[in-house]
């Protein structure tokens, strides 16, 4: 169910933002004149409004990017800013042109350091594809030159910023976003003393195209996972663990994936942090941390773009404790999943409850549920989270023995076949002797598939190495499941012969 609203989105912004479109203009540029006026942002709306971004937080606009259409033959040679705004600040977009030109992108100071600049460019990256436009060219300022414009000439700081030799906010941001300078533009804004009038001329290549009904409302049909198999060990406090799972995230992101998945109750070494009567008294005392931690792996999902699978925590509610899986989006929105069967174990020492409700959860890659360890091997829940269009299932687990880990991996391999879905599955290794009844761990974390010529013979896409920590990446290929649904060898979805038998649920479906 989901806790929290959306708080960070993309949208198309419109005539009616444009006092807020000013207040963040203003904080930009109060060297170069502040904002546009009313007719030129207008114009860029009504010309093309699908290359005008914006991001909300709850609402208020913190971040724009502004585009236009042109030729590429012409603004890939040598141009001024002049030719993209006149005299007039009147900006023309060409809707026969072959490429995207960046105009400005502005982040609010109070969102800095969120990396919400990178969403804009990746959103016009989509844009280029879905316009089959050949690049991204944009006259980037280099506003650090001034202060070394007497030692060096401008392509030797550019080369210096491209070596990382020297900072420069605005092309070392965009040279990490993947463009490429293709040449000194001179006399490209003679009033940017900053840049002492110099501008490079930056492309991004599109070899990829996606088409789309829009850009904003595009879904990824090729989805990166990252699975954490995790190593329990000694901490000493809070913030050493908490150290620990952003370094993993930082990781993870680093390699552009969608969703990063850690295991069940990963943060179990906590409870070492004192001695307690039993092991009631312990969880109950882990439960103390789920919601900094929520709150914590929410951010980071913001912060480094990616939707993060919290593994699972303890949390207690009205004196009961229950064993929940977040799913926190980059958007900001944190939906939640309990733990639906309790081991014995967690019922007699831990007093577990279960919960009653089944979540399916739109994202902005793909439908996905999340089983925790025990509830991938009860097929019921799966059929309905497919009868619900899932499309990735999320199995953190915790396990000891290997035969423990093979009843979770041998289910989660036949939710994946009879489900015409991906599973991926996630463990913890290593020992962990200072906590009761968690002292040894074992898991070989892996990325199931359906089992047809498209995906690998044997239903894996990818395994870790047993008991080892490590990261494991996969792409998932949604198309092939869409292909698979109606083409496919045998189509169990298809197939079901709902004229005898159903899955019903009777409690409500989120």
């Amino acid at each position: 169910m989901s806790i929290e609203k959306a708080r960070i989105t993309l949208c198309n912004i419109n005539k009616a933002d444009y006092p807020q479109i000013k207040t963040l203009m203003d904080e930009a540029y109060p060297d170069l004149g502040g904002a546009w006026p009313t007719h030129t942002i207008f114009r860029l709306i009504d010309q093309f409004p699908e290359g005008q971004i914006g991001i909300l937080d709850e609402g208020r606009l913190v971040g724009l990017a502004l585009s236009v259409q042109v030729d590429y033959q012409r603004f890939s040679n040598p141009h001024t800013y002049d030719e993209i705004v006149d005299a007039h600040n009147r900006v023309f977009s060409d809707g026969n042109g072959d490429a995207l030109y960046g105009l400005d992108v502005v982040i609010a100071k109070s969102h800095r350091g969120m990396r919400l600049g990178r969403r804009l460019y990746d959103a016009r990256k989509e844009l280029c594809r879905q316009y089959n436009l050949r690049a991204i060219l944009a006259g980037g300022r280099i506003p650090r030159y001034t202060n070394h414009c007497d030692e060096m000439t401008p392509m030797e700081y550019i080369d210096k910023v491209d070596h990382k030799e020297i900072y420069d906010p605005i092309l070392s941001f965009q040279l990490a976003n993947d463009f490429q300078v293709k040449r000194l533009l001179k006399q490209y804004l003679p009033e940017d003393e900053n840049s002492e009038g110099y501008a490079t001329l930056l492309e991004w290549n599109n070899i990829l195209f996606q088409p789309t009904d829009t850009v904003i409302d595009t879904k990824k049909t090729i989805v990166r996972v990252g699975a954490v198999q995790w190593q329990m060990r000694e901490v000493s406090s809070v913030e050493e663990l908490m150290r620990q799972v952003e370094y993993f995230v930082d990781t993870v992101s680093e390699y552009q994936s969608d969703f990063i998945i850690f295991p069940e109750f990963f943060n179990a070494p906590l409870m070492g942090l004192q001695e307690h009567r039993n092991q009631t008294e312990a969880i109950r005392f882990l439960a103390d941390y789920t919601d900094q931690f929520r709150e914590a792996m929410s951010t980071m999902a913001i912060e480094y773009n990616a939707n993060i699978i919290t593994g699972s925590m303890p949390l207690m509610e009205d004196e009961k404790i229950y064993n929940v899986s977040y799913l926190c989006h980059r958007s900001g929105k944190v939906d939640e999943q309990r733990k639906i069967h309790i081991t014995p174990h967690e019922a007699y020492d831990w007093v577990i409850e279960g919960g009653d409700e089944i979540g399916v959860f739109e994202t902005d890659a793909g439908r996905v549920g999340i089983q925790i360890c025990y509830d991938v091997e009860f097929p019921e829940l799966s059929r309905i989270m497919a009868q619900r269009g899932l499309d990735i299932l999320f199995v953190p687990f915790w396990t000891d023995t290997k035969n423990s880990y093979l009843r979770v991996r041998h289910c989660a391999q036949a939710r994946a076949v009879e489900n015409e879905c991906y599973v991926v599955i996630a463990g913890s290794v290593g020992n962990l002797p200072q906590v009761d009844s968690l002292d040894v761990q074992y898991a070989q974390s892996a990325v199931l598939t359906p089992s047809d010529f498209a995906f690998p013979h044997d239903a894996a896409l990818n395994e870790a190495t047993p008991n080892t920590e490590m990261l494991l990446f996969s792409d998932l290929d949604l198309d092939k499941l869409k292909l698979l649904h109606s083409e496919g060898t045998v189509r169990n979805l298809k197939d079901r012969r709902t004229d005898l038998y159903q899955v019903t649920l009777k409690k409500k479906v989120n």
